[in-house]
């Protein structure tokens, strides 16, 4: 089992997915609610099996797990996990049974509905996992149907539109890393993720339409890839899809569309581009510092506008993704630590806010901020849970929203002081539109009459918060939970991109010296 327990943790959701499509019939009641147990039973057990993974892995190890046989066309199936992303494998399985739990109340297309989200995690599990550039690619693309579909039948009245937007934008993106994979075949003579991490590929640069490329091929293998996860995290400018996905999608889907899917873009950039184009990431690193610090204030800024709650948090997510970004590309051990840090916690933290907009919703079917105000009147325990995670949104200390954005400013402040200045306004804005939020929701006198007969939480949503609320606290006091965990894999990748930059700058000395 331990040599395969990748595969059984990454495809088990695929055979309760399987398993509904082929041995459920009918749509009564009865069929409905064995649909959900049978998703809850498969998620929960996958999650159960990934803790495995995490009590045996060493983070001093390297690759571990690894999985590695033949497949279709001479291709190899490789599989394994380091520091960086065992974490999210973990934020994946650990979500799972709770973004079930979250559409309980489903009652339209429930067994599409739960394999719909049993596929995706599968597809979501082997994007983290996959150690060959065919399995990754395959993984990442085929993660836009279910949600596609999640947010095209059971999303809002301009479903349609969103599903189409959110799909053309990150298909069309990815378009160019598959060309770039290719292109990587051809240099490497491998599609094998592990070696083309040690590969070297030319920096030498080239004369393309009559215009010099500094970096020459790892330059344009570096846009290509960048163009793929930029739109997925997603990043200023090729942001606009998010809002709007996340508006029509159901709760569940906005759930996992922030918390996971939006990690599979900084997940690629630590795992291809910091790593395996190093010259090309310094070139042009401040271009993606910039890039973010716009990021941050702009979608901030946005979110103070918007009177629809999903749209602001999506906006939010817009901003701390910014963060995420900056963090990364300034490549030192704080930045990098507080990058992969910031999306664990987002994960976390984002999920739960839209599940507290689900809560309201579920009862009043409406996400305008102005119809509510005074529900700490009647909901006092969603009032208590959505304060928390308005805090950790903001990011105070003693929360897991501090450590991420801490983090993360340290390193950007050590590449850039005026970066890291612009980063920091991301602060004070984020506290302006998250507690304008909360306090035109929750506080206040009870004056709309609508409001009157609003029920507080029910248990099953109080279960569903409840580990939220206790990741983000623990995380928040204790951050080695997950810095230990990440930080050698994290020096490693450090330390091999300052090498490769020192051989650049070896290798340009002596080929100055040569020629004179």
């Amino acid at each position: 089992m331990t040599n395969s327990l990748l595969s059984i943790v990454t495809f088990l959701p695929l055979v309760g997915a399987a398993i509904l499509a082929l041995f459920l019939r009918g749509d009564d009641a009865a069929a409905q609610k064995n649909a959900k147990y049978l998703a809850l039973i498969a998620t929960t057990a996958s999650f159960v099996l990934s803790l495995f993974i995490l009590f045996g892995f060493d983070p001093d190890g390297g690759f571990q797990f690894v999985e590695e046989r033949e497949w279709l066309l001479g291709l190899t199936y490789k599989m394994g996990v380091d520091g960086i992303s065992v974490l999210f494998v973990m934020l994946t399985t650990f979500l799972m049974p709770l973004v079930i739990l979250a559409c309980w109340d489903v009652t339209t297309r429930v067994k599409e509905y739960m394999i719909a989200f049993l596929v995706l995690e599968t597809l979501m599990l082997g994007v983290f996992m996959a150690l060959d550039l065919v399995l990754f690619y395959l993984f990442f693309e085929a993660g836009l149907i279910p949600m596609f579909l999640i947010i095209g039948i059971w999303g809002g009245k301009e479903r349609i539109y969103a599903a189409f937007k959110f799909f053309l934008y990150t298909f069309l993106g990815s378009v160019l890393m598959l060309v770039a994979m290719i292109a990587m075949y051809a240099d490497a003579g491998t599609t094998d993720i592990p070696t083309l991490l040690a590969h070297n590929f030319s920096y030498a640069g080239m004369d393309i339409l009559g215009m010099h490329v500094l970096g020459g091929l790892q330059t344009l293998l570096w846009f290509a890839f960048f163009a793929s996860f930029a739109v997925k995290m997603p990043m200023w400018p090729v942001h606009t899809w998010l809002p709007d996905a996340h508006v029509q999608a159901p709760t569940a889907g906005s759930v996992v569309l922030a918390a996971i899917l939006l990690k599979m873009g900084g997940y690629g950039f630590l795992r291809f581009n910091l790593p395996m184009f190093p010259v090309a990431s310094d070139i042009w690193a401040p271009l993606v510092l910039w890039l973010s610090a716009i990021a941050i204030v702009y979608a901030s800024l946005v979110a103070l506008a918007q009177s629809d709650m999903k749209k602001l948090i999506a906006y939010s997510s817009v901003a701390h993704m910014g963060y995420v970004t900056a963090g990364i590309f300034a490549a030192n051990q704080q930045g990098v630590d507080g990058a992969i840090f910031q999306m664990i916690s987002h994960g976390f933290i984002s999920g739960a806010l839209f599940l507290c907009v689900g809560v309201v919703y579920d009862r009043m079917h409406t996400r305008d901020i102005d119809a509510y105000g005074g529900l700490v009147n009647r909901m006092p325990a969603y009032a208590f849970v959505f304060m928390l995670f308005t805090f950790a949104n903001v990011g105070l200390p003693g929360t897991s929203g501090f450590v991420g954005e801490f983090l993360t400013l340290v390193g950007i402040f050590q590449v850039n002081t005026w970066v890291a200045a612009v980063a920091t306004s991301g602060v004070i804005l984020s506290a302006a539109y998250a507690l304008w939020l909360y306090r035109r929701v929750v506080l206040g006198d009870l004056i709309k009459e609508s409001l009157r007969s609003i029920t507080d939480m029910t248990s099953r949503e109080r279960w569903i918060f409840a580990p939220l609320v206790a990741m983000t606290i623990l995380l928040g006091v204790y951050p080695p939970l997950v810095t230990d965990i990440i930080g050698p894999s994290v020096e490693a990748l450090i330390f091999d991109y300052r090498t490769a930059l020192a051989a650049m700058d070896l290798t340009s000395a002596t080929r100055v010296a040569a020629q004179h």
